[in-house]
């Protein structure tokens, strides 16, 4: 990675706060545009009702269509030692992000309960692909979560055919050690030059919608009053940036 990985301490703080807290924090320092790093639509929440996770990426590419290049058994769907190895490169928790390149993706699951297991000794914390996963029922008795396009009944073809490189799913760009957020709201990356800096942001985004809100309900309400604070908000803004 190229900036500093955040302290457990540090990292825990974002399964306390929603993506779009977050997203309105990682604003604040101006380091992206806003309509960049985070997935579309496509990418849903499987349980909504999971708290927010958060973990370094480990990347593959799958297929689920057609049968790989080479002979393969069944057995083989599950035993990837090579790929388990690489995730072991990128330190824990680790939030799995695979990419189905088939048009269109999704007609096979590639994780299913079994691979959530085993992924989950391995120190993963949830899954996010545009493509399928299947076994819901069976994986909402884990603590693994999973972001996806679809779900599917089998996993078909479904084999990696690539790990340890950039991906893209829901037109969100990630790449190995990325630091990855989501919830029931979706999923984003968290720049690693301000990672340490948003859970503060993140407080006082939470404080401003707070006393705006506040504003709105008191018996005195006017307009005045709430641009006075919306001036201020901008103000707090410019101070947390430097």
């Amino acid at each position: 990675m190229s900036a500093e990985r955040l302290t457990p301490a540090q990292l825990e703080q974002f399964h306390r706060w929603s993506t779009c807290v977050v997203a309105s924090a990682i604003e604040m320092f101006q380091v992206r545009l806003p309509n960049t790093g985070f997935a579309d639509s496509s990418i849903r929440s499987i349980y909504p009702n999971h708290a927010p996770t958060a973990g370094y990426a480990v990347t593959a590419r799958i297929r689920t269509s057609n049968p790989p290049m080479e002979r393969s058994t069944h057995f083989d769907y599950y035993d990837r030692t090579d790929w388990w190895n690489n995730i072991l490169t990128v330190p824990a928790p680790r939030i799995v992000v695979i990419e189905d390149v088939d048009g269109p993706p999704g007609l096979g699951a590639f994780i299913g309960e079994v691979h959530a297991n085993i992924l989950l000794g391995l120190g993963c914390l949830g899954v996010v692909t545009n493509g399928a996963v299947r076994d819901v029922p069976e994986i909402r008795r884990t603590e693994f979560s999973m972001f996806a396009g679809n779900v599917s009944v089998s996993h078909a073809y479904a084999h990696v055919f690539d790990f340890g490189s950039k991906v893209r799913v829901g037109g969100l760009a990630v790449s190995p050690g990325d630091l990855i957020h989501a919830d029931c709201h979706g999923v984003q990356t968290v720049p690693l030059e301000i990672a340490a800096r948003v859970p503060d942001a993140a407080r006082a985004v939470t404080h401003r919608r707070q006393e705006l809100i506040a504003i709105r309900r008191s018996a005195d309400f006017t307009l005045q009053k709430l641009q006075a604070a919306i001036k201020d908000t901008s103000a707090i803004h410019d101070q947390i940036k430097k």
